[in-house]
């Protein structure tokens, strides 16, 4: 969503850090770079401006410490705005009222106003362990009341029955009524929207409000929407007063514009976003997470966050057992990539590691997205049972079996085990005798570094049993010890594709899940 407005800003920032000293002049072109930058992000001129007369306040009148180039600065203070401008805190939805907790969906037609309903209740189902109602009040589009229905019964949710002809408000009532003799602690009210705001849809609304006295009002935005979201933030929040945004399509190609405008105009926190179409992707908004993207600063924590809910405890703890062992075979593998598929694919991984974004673009030119990952699993898929766990009986009769069942030629098959053999010895020497093995020497000596040293026989922390605040206390700590986003010792290539190697792709990141903590 951000990548344009990431190129954008790394490149402006960059030429200012190299420097050793910024005159007033400087600080000025960079700043009417950023402007340029922002606008072109479809973020809206009100915001922009109000953004680059903050930032060239602070950067004039600040104090420059010894220890901090000026250009270092001035990315700190463009930094710390965007956070004040994205929201300081995450902030999530407040359930904290007498049960039911009426929440109330607003939005345009079109925006995902239904989807997200079914997401929102899926996640407090299954997250908070609530018992949810969700029910449509839009009685205009064909077939609403039923796609929620069909959504209730795909989540397990329950829905309010269907009774035609009631108008929107009698629903509202009747929902609420439902919910209270059905001991649900949450009601969801997905209301109509329209091609444009008009007259009749906010008095619909505030009817609506009015009938059902819901304690969260959310908008839904598209973020794809650009300068239009402003007005459309704006009108809602005057006349039905919300409590909060849900940006959907934000794993889309837009600029990103509106999240920085609609939080900015309205003072409303973003609390979650939308980042695909299953019924399980929604994320909380994080800003300090966000900015830090922007900036191309990576967001390790998410990675963690994503690795701890993807990553098969059982089978990371089996894969740890044979990396102590020094075995890796092509199972193994297999199970890599398809882990690696369920945390975002190569490009999801790349933009959350520090000093990473870039890279993507590279890897990308190269041949390496994750069409690779596919091709390389329908080549291990082709493969027999005792082929798999013993890649050397692989001779040429046999390739040209695997080429042709997986639609590949014995180019790609060879480059898929040149890749395993380099990854199974990197699991050899991480496995390896002496002091307990290459990679936990590394995690000791990263943990060293960062003011950790008495943690498990000099070993890293469990990051996946931390919580995110404790994570992020762990990132700051390891930025003041100095390891600056993408100086993290380690983190460097892929193994087998050329230029520097990144240990521990086999078994997920370093310090993440799924790798040897002790022998």
């Amino acid at each position: 969503m951000f990548e344009s407005l990431q190129d954008r800003l790394g490149s402006i920032l960059n030429g200012l850090t190299g420097r050793g000293a910024l005159s007033e002049a400087d600080v000025s072109a960079a700043l009417r770079e950023v402007r340029r930058a922002l606008l072109e992000a479809d973020v809206a001129l009100d915001v922009v401006r109000s953004f680059t007369e903050k930032v060239r306040e602070k950067a004039v009148g600040a104090e420059i410490l010894k220890s901090i180039k000026p250009g270092q600065m001035v990315v700190k203070i463009v930094h710390d705005q965007l956070i004040e401008m994205l929201g300081s805190e995450g902030v999530t939805i407040d359930l904290n009222a007498p049960a039911p907790v009426v929440i109330m969906m607003v939005g345009l037609q079109g925006s995902g106003k239904t989807t997200t309903t079914g997401k929102i209740a899926n996640r407090m189902k299954s997250r908070d362990k609530k018992k949810v109602l969700m029910a449509s009040l839009d009685t205009r589009r064909p077939a609403a009341q039923e796609q929620l229905r069909q959504l209730g019964v795909q989540t397990g949710v329950d829905t309010l029955p269907i009774i035609a002809g009631q108008s929107p408000t009698d629903i509202a009532a009747r929902a609420v009524q439902a919910a209270k003799l059905g001991g649900h602690d949450v009601v969801i009210l997905d209301t109509a929207g329209r091609t444009h705001i008009d007259e009749p849809l906010m008095i619909e609304m505030a009817e609506i409000k009015r009938k059902s006295n819901p304690h969260e009002i959310l908008l839904v935005a598209d973020a794809l929407t650009g300068q239009d979201a402003v007005n459309l933030a704006r009108n809602f929040d005057e006349r039905v007063g919300i409590t909060g945004l849900v940006l959907t399509r934000m794993d889309g190609d837009g600029r990103g514009g509106a999240a920085l405008s609609m939080r900015a105009v309205t003072g409303k926190p973003i609390k979650l976003i939308g980042v695909g179409e299953k019924m399980g992707e929604l994320e909380e908004f994080h800003p300090r997470r966000v900015a830090d993207r922007i900036l191309g600063m990576g967001d390790i924590v998410s990675l963690v966050e994503k690795a701890a809910e993807n990553i098969d405890a059982e089978k990371a703890a089996a894969m740890a057992a044979k990396m102590a062992k020094g075995k890796f075979d092509l199972n193994d593998l297999a199970d890599q990539l398809k882990q690696m598929q369920k945390m975002g694919g190569m490009g999801g991984i790349m933009g959350l590691m520090p000093g990473m974004a870039g890279m993507k673009d590279k890897m990308a030119a190269a041949g390496l997205d994750d069409t690779l990952f596919k091709r390389q699993l329908a080549i291990i898929s082709s493969m027999t049972k005792a082929e798999r766990a013993n890649p050397d009986l692989l001779k040429h009769s046999r390739k040209k079996r695997i080429a042709s069942g997986s639609g590949t030629d014995a180019a790609d098959i060879n480059k898929l085990l040149k890749m395993h053999r380099q990854m199974a010895d990197m699991m050899k020497m991480m496995g390896g005798k002496g002091k307990g093995g290459m990679m936990k020497q590394m995690m000791g000596g990263l943990a060293n570094k960062m003011g950790l040293g008495g943690l498990g026989s000099g070993g890293m922390p469990d990051l996946s049993k931390l919580d995110p605040k404790q994570l992020e206390a762990l990132q700051k700590q390891a930025e003041a010890a100095g390891l600056k986003p993408g100086g993290m010792p380690g983190l460097g290539g892929l193994p087998g594709l050329g230029g520097a190697k990144l240990p521990g792709l086999g078994g997920g990141f370093p310090g993440l899940p799924g790798l040897p903590k002790k022998k």
